[in-house]
C-alpha cells in the first residue's frame, strides 16, 4: 500500500484527474462530484461495474485494468486510494512525469474547501452515522454536499455536490488522513484499538483522535468509552457534546428496545422524547443519538431532528437483506473489526425471532487477523449460533505463513459452533444443508464474501435442509 504524503499541499486547480482505482462507491463519488465541478475525468480499476457505467455516462473515459497507457498525456492532477500498491504501472508513470498526486482524502479536503464541514470519525459506525446525518438534514431541508463510504439506501448514492453550506463526509482514520480535513463540527463514534499495523499502539489511536478533536472548529460531538474520554483529555479547550446511555452524558439514551426497528428515549436539557430509527440492531440508537446531537449544534429543534433521523433506512453492506429462500433470510454485513461483529449478528440476532444466526466470516487483512483472531472467536461465539470461516481476503496485504482462517477457529472455545471451509461453493452447500426455516444467514466482512450471496442463494434453492447437519 502507499503511504499518503499528507503534507502535501493541494493546489486550487486541479486540471484534468485522473482516479487510479476509481471503481469503489468512495472512489466514483469524488469522481462525480469532481464532474460536477466541471473537471476532465479519467480513471482505471482492476474490474468492470455499475459504478464505472455510471462514470461513463456522464463522459468520464475509464479503462479496466492496470497499464501506464491509460494516463492520458493532459493529465495534471493523480488521485488514489491507500490501497493501491507502490508498483501500479499509472502511478509510477504519473511520478515520473511530475503530476500532482492526491491521497483520496486529499481530493476530499479539495472538495469541502469553502464549507462548513461536518466530518465523521471512529473505529465502526462511522458509514452508518453519516448516513443518518445526511438524511436527517435532507429531511431538514439543507442540502448538503456529502461523501460517504457506502451508499445510503434512500438515496441511491453515497455521495453528492450539494447546494448549501454544509459538507458531510466520513473521514478515515485507518492512515492518519482524518487528520486532513478542516473540520467545524467532528462527531467521533467511538475510539478502538484498531489499525495498529499504522498507529502502532492504542496510545497512538488515541493520540490521533485526540489532535482530530483539538482540530474541530465548533464542538466534538462523541459517545462513551474509556478511549474516547482519554482523546478528550487531549483536546482541553475544545467544546465537546457526550452521547450515550450514562447518567453524564449531555444527550442521554435511554429504554431502547431493539427489533426489527429500534425504539428509544432522548434525553436533552431535561426534555425526553421518544424516537425510532428503522435499522434493527441495538448500536443503531447510539448512532442516531450522535446524528441527533450534531443537528442540535447546528440549530435544530429536538424533536425535528429526532423525527429527521427516523427517515434513515439504512446504508448498503449493513445488515443488508439480500434474499429469502424457503423461510431462510440472507443478509450481508460490512462488519470487519470485532467490535462491528459482536453488534451486527446481535442486531441479527435481535430480528430472528426463534431462528438461528449462522455467521459467514470472511477474515480481512493478514494483520487483523492475526492481532484479532481471538476477539473475532469470541464475539462469533457469544453472538452467533453457527459460523462457517472462509479463506481469506489478503486484499492489500502479501501473504504471511501460518496466518489464515484457522486462527479464528482455533479461538473458539466450543469447536462444534465453527468450521472452516475456505471454498465458497462448498462453504454455500454446506450452509444450505444445515438452513432451516427462520433462521438467518449472514456474510460479514469488508472484502469480497458479499460476491458469495448469490451462490448461497443458488445453494438454498437446490439443497434441502438436512436434519442431521451440525449447528443444531
Amino acid at each position: 500500500m502507499i503511504a499518503p504524503d499528507l503534507s502535501l499541499e493541494v493546489p486550487r486547480e486541479l486540471g484534468p484527474v485522473h482516479f487510479i482505482g476509481i471503481g469503489g462507491s468512495g472512489m466514483s463519488g469524488i469522481a462525480h462530484m469532481m464532474l460536477d465541478a466541471g473537471l476532465t475525468v479519467t480513471g482505471s480499476d482492476r474490474s468492470d461495474s455499475a459504478y464505472l457505467d455510471r462514470l461513463r455516462d456522464r463522459g468520464a473515459r475509464i479503462a479496466v485494468g492496470h497499464d501506464a497507457a491509460n494516463l492520458p498525456d493532459d493529465a495534471r492532477t493523480i488521485v488514489y486510494t491507500s490501497a493501491l500498491w507502490p508498483d501500479n504501472p499509472e502511478y509510477l508513470l504519473a511520478r515520473d512525469r511530475g503530476l500532482v498526486l492526491l491521497h483520496r482524502s486529499q481530493a476530499l479536503h479539495w472538495l469541502s474547501r469553502d464549507h462548513r464541514v461536518v466530518t465523521v470519525a471512529g473505529a465502526h459506525g462511522k458509514t452508518t452515522s453519516t448516513g443518518m446525518v445526511v438524511t436527517m438534514l435532507r429531511e431538514l431541508g439543507a442540502d448538503p454536499g456529502f461523501v460517504n463510504g457506502g451508499v445510503i439506501q434512500s438515496l441511491g448514492t453515497s455521495s453528492a455536490t450539494g447546494s448549501g453550506e454544509l459538507f458531510v463526509l466520513e473521514a478515515d482514520e485507518s492512515d492518519g488522513s482524518f487528520l486532513l480535513y478542516d473540520t467545524d463540527i467532528a462527531l467521533i463514534t467511538n475510539v478502538d484499538a484498531a489499525h495498529l499495523d499504522h498507529y502502532g499502539s492504542e496510545d497512538g489511536v488515541i493520540a490521533a483522535f485526540g489532535r482530530f478533536a483539538r482540530g474541530a472548529g465548533e464542538v466534538v460531538v462523541a459517545g462513551e468509552g474509556s478511549a474516547v474520554d482519554a482523546a478528550l483529555a487531549l483536546a482541553p479547550n475544545t467544546r465537546v457534546v457526550r452521547f450515550g446511555e450514562g447518567e453524564h452524558a449531555d444527550l442521554r439514551v435511554s429504554g431502547i428496545v431493539a427489533g426489527a426497528e429500534v425504539t428509544f428515549d432522548v434525553t436533552w436539557e431535561g426534555r425526553t422524547l421518544p424516537a425510532r430509527i428503522g435499522t434493527p440492531g441495538r448500536h443503531h440508537a447510539l448512532n442516531a443519538a450522535g446524528a441527533i446531537a450534531v443537528g442540535l449544534q447546528l440549530g435544530y429543534p429536538l424533536e425535528d431532528a429526532i423525527a429527521a433521523v427516523g427517515a434513515f433506512g439504512g446504508t448498503k453492506r449493513r445488515f443488508e437483506f439480500k434474499g429469502e429462500v424457503r423461510g431462510v433470510r440472507v443478509f450481508d454485513d460490512y462488519a470487519h473489526e470485532p467490535a462491528e461483529v459482536a453488534a451486527a449478528v446481535a442486531g441479527a440476532r435481535s430480528v430472528a425471532a426463534g431462528g438461528r444466526v449462522i455467521a459467514v466470516h470472511q477474515p480481512h487483512l493478514y494483520s487483523r487477523t492475526r492481532m484479532f483472531a481471538r476477539e473475532f472467536a469470541r464475539a462469533y461465539e457469544e453472538g452467533a449460533d453457527f459460523t462457517i470461516v472462509v479463506a481469506i481476503d489478503g486484499a492489500r496485504e502479501d501473504p504471511v505463513e501460518g496466518v489464515d482462517g484457522q486462527l479464528v477457529v482455533d479461538g473458539f472455545v466450543d469447536p462444534s459452533k465453527v468450521v472452516r471451509i475456505d471454498d465458497w461453493q462448498e462453504a454455500s452447500d454446506f450452509l444450505a444443508d444445515m438452513a432451516r426455516e427462520g433462521d438467518i444467514v449472514m456474510t460479514l466482512s469488508c472484502g469480497t464474501v458479499y460476491q458469495m450471496v448469490p451462490q448461497i442463494l443458488d445453494a438454498l434453492e437446490r439443497i434441502p435442509h438436512s436434519a442431521g447437519t451440525g449447528g443444531e
